[in-house]
């Protein structure tokens, strides 16, 4: 656990299905924790207690039902099925004896089907080292992008643009020594929200429910390369917008991720 966000994502066993968590400060988006730390926490409590290291993350969904404050946090994990080759867990967790977030997760080994099908791969644009990251950060941004460089090849927020649509390259400002699930999960929810693109004037946005697929070990990748990213908010009605997430790595499709964001005035 080296790196700021794998640090600020820890937890610690207090027994076999129950954990300690410390929000830390930094990592607001608004008065609390940013949804992909909050998750990324979850999964990390899920992934200690399924155990088996050959079961990896398939899928995460989950809700942020309240603002996850600075302080400590207690998680509860439920195993609700371990069959022959999948366990389904839950997690929830808790601050001041209230939910604030909770998670379901898949797990599995590889399975022997041989099937692959992949929407096709982003055109490769230059090399992202030649892309400045985008001047995203405090006091304009939430407090949590100062951890991430965003390396924007789209439109950026509020240029009202013809289509809600985001892309550029993503990483981490520390990178860690081999990449995780949840910091995965971190990178997917890092972005501005799509719908921001279309947009004319600022405006804040908090993520309610997300559900991101795995699709690569991401113990394979490169873990100081940035992830490609691609976004596009599919609809916007009642003070909500969906969109859908992609995260590359070259042309190997990496992460798959749908959430809602409620549009604050």
């Amino acid at each position: 656990m080296t790196t700021p966000f794998a640090r600020a994502s820890r937890v610690t066993a207090v027994d076999a299905l129950r954990y300690e968590a410390h929000i830390p400060d930094q990592w607001q988006q608004g008065r609390g924790a940013f949804g992909g730390l909050v998750l990324a926490t979850l999964l990390r409590a899920m992934r200690h207690a399924e155990g088996d290291a050959r079961r990896l993350p398939r899928s995460l969904s989950g809700d942020l039902c309240a603002p996850a404050l600075v302080g400590p946090a207690a998680i509860e994990v439920a195993v609700l099925r371990r069959g022959r080759n999948l366990s389904n867990l839950d997690a929830c967790m808790m601050q001041s004896g209230e939910v604030v977030a909770r998670a379901s997760a898949v797990f599995s080994e590889a399975r022997a089907a041989h099937l692959d099908a992949s929407p096709d791969a982003p055109p490769t644009p230059a090399d992202w080292r030649a892309i400045e990251p985008a001047p995203v950060g405090p006091p304009f941004a939430p407090v949590f992008t100062q951890h991430f460089a965003f390396h924007n090849i789209g439109a950026l927020p509020f240029s009202g643009h013809g289509r809600a649509e985001t892309e550029g390259f993503i990483r981490a400002r520390a990178a860690p020594d081999a990449l995780d699930a949840s910091a995965v999960v971190g990178l997917l929810d890092a972005w501005w929200p799509a719908v921001f693109a279309s947009a004319t004037e600022p405006r804040a946005a908090a993520t309610t429910s997300f559900t991101a697929e795995f699709l690569v070990d991401p113990a394979t990748l490169a873990p100081a390369e940035p992830l490609r990213h691609r976004a596009r908010a599919v609809a916007a009605r009642d003070g909500f917008s969906v969109e859908f997430r992609e995260l590359w790595s070259g042309d190997t499709l990496v992460a798959l991720n749908q959430q809602t964001f409620a549009l604050l005035a």
